[in-house]
């Protein structure tokens, strides 16, 4: 078992934010290499894709992890789509719309940096979201209640199972860093004139809402969390660390499903002399 996985009712108090791995610059070598051999496997095989959802506070590291995890895997096997403020057009449609339509090919890994989950995290901290999104149960403030958002997560649920039936493996990662890491970088983007551009004002505002967002995610990590498409929290006040964690479960993970490369069909494997003859007389 993941050490990282959630199986369990957890209150995120007790977990670290910061595990240091030996020689993770080297371990992660060799899991990129692996990873990229894997997808080259699956992407013959044609029978699965993978969700990768990536989850964090701010400054959590999802986009140089998305970056240094995958650096070897064939760039038409990956799909990364990070989520905004919905358009015009996707509030037209139910919250779930715009996440379907951007699911990952089989045979290709999809990243999702920023989810679906930001639909029972950022909206229950700023309900205000949902109400704007005009649907029929969500006329005002006041009536976003718990029960609202345990049924979105409930349907959460039943979008994932849905997809996992039709052959999307799906792994889920909330990169967990401490409020004083968060500082320390945010200090980081302001003090280096090459990362001044990362910085928001707004940042600062949604850090004052740590224990609200906390809270949230500890809820969604509780109620989300499932056997066929689970949650591993991740230490994230090491990057390299957290790569590494990442790497390895996703590793491990598709190494259970064995790819078989598909054989070439037997009348032609007969005549493979032929072909060889073939080219070597051109």
């Amino acid at each position: 078992m993941n050490n990282y996985q959630i199986t369990d009712p957890v209150d995120l108090n007790n977990f670290t934010t910061l595990e240091k791995i030996d020689k993770a610059t080297k371990k992660l070598r060799k899991l990129n290499k692996k990873l990229s051999k894997l997808q080259e496997a699956m992407y013959a095989e044609g029978k699965y894709a993978v969700l990768i959802c990536l989850q964090g506070m701010d400054t959590s590291g999802k986009d140089s992890l998305i970056k240094e995890v995958f650096k070897e895997v064939n760039a038409e096997g990956i799909q990364v789509h990070s989520f905004k403020v919905p358009s015009y057009k996707e509030k037209k449609h139910d919250y779930l719309w715009r996440h379907y339509i951007a699911l990952p090919e089989r045979g290709k890994i999809g990243i999702f940096n920023r989810t679906h989950y930001e639909n029972v995290l950022v909206t229950r901290v700023h309900p205000e979201y949902i109400v704007g999104e005009n649907i029929p149960a969500a006329t005002s403030v006041a009536v976003l209640d718990n029960a609202f958002f345990d049924n979105r997560m409930e349907e959460i649920n039943n979008f994932e199972k849905h997809i996992v039936n039709n052959g999307t493996i799906v792994l889920k990662f909330f990169l967990n860093i401490s409020k004083d890491e968060q500082k320390n970088r945010l200090l980081r983007r302001l003090r280096l004139k090459e990362k001044n551009w990362k910085f928001e004002p707004g940042d600062l505002k949604e850090r004052l809402l740590w224990d609200q967002y906390q809270w949230c995610y500890q809820e969604l990590l509780n109620k989300t969390s499932t056997n066929f498409a689970p949650w591993f929290v991740v230490p994230a006040d090491d990057k390299l660390s957290a790569r590494v964690i990442v790497a390895q479960t996703i590793v491990d993970t598709l190494k259970q499903y064995d790819f078989k490369e598909p054989e070439l069909p037997e009348k032609y494997q007969l005549e493979i002399g032929n072909y060889k003859k073939q080219l070597q007389g051109e």
